[in-house]
């Protein structure tokens, strides 16, 4: 196998030619189609998350066909198309996931951080967080779904079922988001970079009411807000931008430190939440309903040997929506 290599913190990805690697018990192996790059790969190459396993395979939206399957797994098939999110591996035992939070788990393995992921020519799941995709949709264009639409869906439910929903950070998430938002009858209001007409056009066409800066107010107050940017500045932004009794939800697994702000921002019941990984349910709801949604995601390829340039790339905010490598 073929693998773009995290071997140190800071550094390019190394292109690595790799021993084939087995399934073991209750795990799939799998042949990668594509994958999504997230900005949560910057995160974990540039060693803004504690603790990677080092070398890394980075990558955490993953579609690809199993070739090979472990013993002990039920309910896959060789040759199916599935789909390996973030969440990559869960206790099962600890407090959290006894209660229902999963997400929350005290001993869980992420996929591309903690253990290889997609920014392969093949890859090894754990059976039970390998989502079926059936056969509709082009490879490339499911890959974003797997952590851009799940995570961005999670964030939507749990900003609650306000109608008027801002979304900071219009990127592969927010994109996903704005499109189920507006399936439910919601209204959407895109913050951007100051001045970023081209994205702010991009919002306009996938149905926001309105799009502008990051810095500007909405024309009225919204019920909830999500933080999709990594950028702490925008916390008291938000909660200025939201109702009495709304809510603001922080989407990122990082984001540079919150300054200080005033209480009378956060008064009057508004809350400020985050989001922290996701659920298999998650996965489930959100697969299922994509289809009906309609979701279109809009995505720029990059072969698998160039995923140093697709960093690049969005980190500098050179394309809309989502880069996705192609073996």
């Amino acid at each position: 196998m073929h693998a773009m290599v995290l071997k140190k913190l800071g550094t390019a990805l190394e292109w690595t030619v790799l021993a084939d690697r087995k399934p073991g018990p209750g795990e799939v192996r799998l042949k990668v189609a594509a994958c999504g790059v997230c900005r949560t790969d910057l995160h974990v190459v540039d060693g803004e998350l504690p603790n990677p396993k080092l070398p890394i395979i980075p990558g955490h939206e993953i579609v690809g066909r199993i070739d090979e399957i472990g013993a002990g797994v039920e309910g896959l098939r060789v040759g199916e198309r599935i789909g390996v999110p973030w969440l990559g591996h869960t206790c099962g035992v600890c407090p959290y996931c006894a209660g229902g939070q999963e997400n929350l788990c005290d001993h869980p393995l992420f996929t591309g951080f903690t253990r290889d992921g997609g920014f392969a020519t093949a890859t090894i799941a754990d059976a039970r967080f390998a989502f079926p995709l059936g056969e509709a949709g082009s490879d490339v264009a499911l890959a974003p779904l797997l952590c851009a639409g799940l995570i961005g869906w999670r964030s939507l439910v749990i900003a609650g079922e306000g109608k008027k929903i801002g979304l900071y950070g219009f990127g592969a998430a927010a994109h996903i988001v704005a499109q189920a938002a507006r399936w439910q009858g919601r209204s959407v209001f895109a913050f951007t970079r100051s001045g970023d007409a081209a994205t702010q056009a991009f919002a306009r066409s996938l149905g926001a009411t309105w799009a502008g800066g990051s810095n500007e107010m909405p024309p009225q107050p919204l019920d909830a807000a999500i933080i999709f940017a990594t950028v702490g500045e925008l916390v008291p932004l938000a909660l200025k931008a939201v109702r009495k009794g709304g809510r603001v939800v922080c989407a990122g697994i990082h984001m540079s430190d919150i300054p200080s702000f005033p209480y009378r921002l956060l008064w009057e019941e508004r809350q400020l939440v985050s989001v922290a990984n996701l659920t298999r349910q998650d996965g489930i709801d959100f697969l299922r309903l994509a289809p009906e949604i309609g979701i279109v995601t809009k995505t720029t390829r990059y072969p698998l040997n160039q995923a140093n340039q697709a960093l690049a790339d969005l980190r500098a905010g050179r394309f809309e929506g989502a880069a996705v490598l192609v073996p």
